[in-house]
C-alpha cells in the first residue's frame, strides 16, 4: 500500500515553496544531514564530477552553498557556471533534483556567513588548501597551528579564496516513491519567466 503519492493538484505552482514545503518535512523527520545535497559539475573536459556539500540557505534568488573557490568544483564552475543538485530523503522516499546557473555570493553574504562559522572552521579555511595534494596529515596538523598562533586573539578574516555560490534554478524535479516502482515525478520548468508543471514516467 502506498505511503505517500504527489499530484498535479499536490504540487505548489511555485517550485521554491513546494521545496519549502518537502525541505521542512525532512527537517522534522530525524534525518542525518537532512540539508546534505549532492552537487554535480563538469571538469573542462565534460566529464561528470560530484560530492555531498550542506546547503546552507534558500529563497527566491537561489540556493547557497560555501567552500574554497579554489577547489575542484570551484574551478569547475568557473569554466562551466552550472549545477545540478540532488536531494535524497530515503526514509520520506523523497528525492529532489535542482538544475540552473550559479554565480558567486556577494561578499557580504560571504563574509557575514564566514563570522557566523565556529572559530575552528574558520581556522580549518585558512588550514586547507582544499583539494590540493599534501604529503601527510602533519602538513595539515601545521598549517592549522600556524593560523592559530597567527590570529591567536584577533577576529579570523575570510580568505578571499573562500566564499558562497548561488544555484538559480531553471529546472526542478520532485520525485515520490511509490509502489512498484511506479513513482511520481513532476518537472517544473522555467520558460519566458513562468513556472511550468508536467509529469514525467517513472
Amino acid at each position: 500500500m502506498d505511503t505517500a503519492h504527489f499530484s498535479e493538484t499536490d504540487a505548489h505552482p511555485n517550485p521554491f515553496i513546494q521545496f519549502k514545503h518537502w525541505y521542512e518535512e525532512a527537517l522534522n523527520a530525524d534525518l542525518i544531514e537532512p540539508t546534505a545535497m549532492t552537487v554535480a559539475t563538469v571538469t573542462a573536459e565534460g566529464k561528470p564530477t560530484a560530492r555531498v556539500i550542506l546547503l546552507k540557505s534558500f529563497d527566491e534568488n537561489g540556493f547557497a552553498f560555501f567552500t574554497n573557490y579554489q577547489s575542484h568544483k570551484g574551478e569547475e564552475i568557473e569554466k562551466t557556471p552550472w549545477v545540478c543538485l540532488n536531494f535524497w530523503w530515503g526514509k520520506l522516499a523523497k528525492q529532489i533534483r535542482i538544475e540552473g546557473q550559479v554565480e558567486k555570493s556577494t561578499v557580504e553574504d560571504s563574509d557575514s556567513y564566514f563570522q557566523s562559522r565556529p572559530r575552528g572552521s574558520q581556522l580549518g579555511a585558512w588550514a586547507s588548501e582544499q583539494s590540493q595534494v599534501i604529503t601527510d596529515r602533519q602538513v595539515l596538523e601545521e598549517k592549522l597551528q600556524h593560523v592559530t598562533q597567527k590570529y591567536e586573539g584577533q577576529t579570523v578574516s575570510r580568505p578571499s579564496h573562500w566564499g558562497g555560490y548561488l544555484v538559480k534554478p531553471n529546472m526542478f524535479e520532485f520525485w515520490q516513491g511509490r509502489e512498484n516502482r511506479l513513482h511520481d515525478r513532476l518537472r517544473y520548468q522555467l520558460q519566458d519567466n513562468q513556472w511550468h508543471i508536467e509529469r514525467l514516467s517513472p
